[in-house]
């Protein structure tokens, strides 16, 4: 059995932190190269009007369904009685939730279908649209895809 010297020592102390920071590194990196970016450019102006915005889309009071079966993304923006809602230029994008290397603008059917295969895992869908009136209408929906056996 050899002694423990001081080179020992300093070997395992340069390698403990060499590790340590290789990992951070690579984790930085990681983090920074699968940021699919900004929502907004300027968060604090879009804060300004957001409470307004959110009022004038809830008083629509339109719900948004999202569901994937079989290889296909049905939605549906539904009004207070439960029909379809009067809703124009509907764009519908989607993605994953931590990354843009998925993301997908979709071109909804007049049912609001459309064929896609989707991965299992999380999934980010965004809907935007008009009202007759003009008032915005956005939602962000999460989709779960679960493994098909």
């Amino acid at each position: 059995m050899t002694a423990l010297t001081g080179r020992h020592v300093a070997a395992i102390f340069a390698g403990g932190f060499g590790i340590i920071i290789s990992v951070n590194l690579l984790l930085a990196t990681k983090a920074v190269s699968t940021f699919p970016g900004l929502e907004v450019p300027n968060s604090y102006v879009a804060s300004q009007s957001f409470d307004t915005r959110r009022n004038a889309q809830n008083a629509l009071g339109w719900t948004s369904h999202v569901d994937y079966r079989d290889g296909s993304v049905l939605v549906a923006v539904l009004n207070q009685d439960g029909n379809p809602a009067p809703i124009r230029d509907l764009t519908a994008h989607i993605g994953r939730p931590t990354e843009a290397r998925d993301d997908v603008a979709l071109a909804l059917d007049t049912k609001g279908r459309v064929a896609i295969d989707l991965a299992q895992g999380m999934w980010r869908l965004d809907l935007a649209g008009h009202a007759d009136d003009g008032t915005a209408y956005q939602r962000a929906i999460t989709l779960k895809v679960d493994a098909s056996w």
